[in-house]
């Protein structure tokens, strides 16, 4: 039997997020004013204050700037994977992000890997971004 894990919820200001990445894409507000990308969406640039915001695909590529390796699941819907790395990545465009990282062992992560984004489907609705070893 498998269980349910939960899902975000996207409201206005992170549906393009949510929808780029249910079309394979990694997608992040940048502000027209001072041209830097940022994470979470806002409705203001954190870095000028600007509220002119679009959003652009970036690379997807990045390394980890930090992570932790998850032993005991936090719900049944998580059992399967442990161990699992979560890591924060620094994105080549400066954001950093928190995620899980796939197809790589737990125990040979480490900060510095480098590392780039996939996408793995939930549901009919929902694609998570998720990120893997470079090749």
């Amino acid at each position: 039997m498998t269980f349910p894990r939960p899902l975000p919820s996207p409201n206005p200001l992170t549906a393009p997020y949510w929808q780029a990445a249910h079309q394979g894409e990694l997608k992040l507000p940048r502000c027209e004013a001072c041209t830097k990308f940022h994470f979470y969406p806002r409705s203001a640039c954190p870095h000028c204050g600007a509220t002119q915001l679009s959003w652009q695909r970036v690379s997807g590529k990045g390394e980890v700037y930090s992570f932790t390796v998850v032993h005991r699941a936090p719900s049944k819907g998580f059992e399967e994977l442990v161990p699992y790395a979560v890591a924060v990545v620094a994105l080549e465009e400066g954001p950093h992000l928190m995620t899980r990282l796939k197809d790589v062992d737990p125990a040979k992560v480490r900060i510095g890997l480098r590392v780039q984004v996939a996408f793995e489907k939930q549901d009919d609705e929902t694609t998570l971004p998720v990120f893997r070893p470079a090749a």
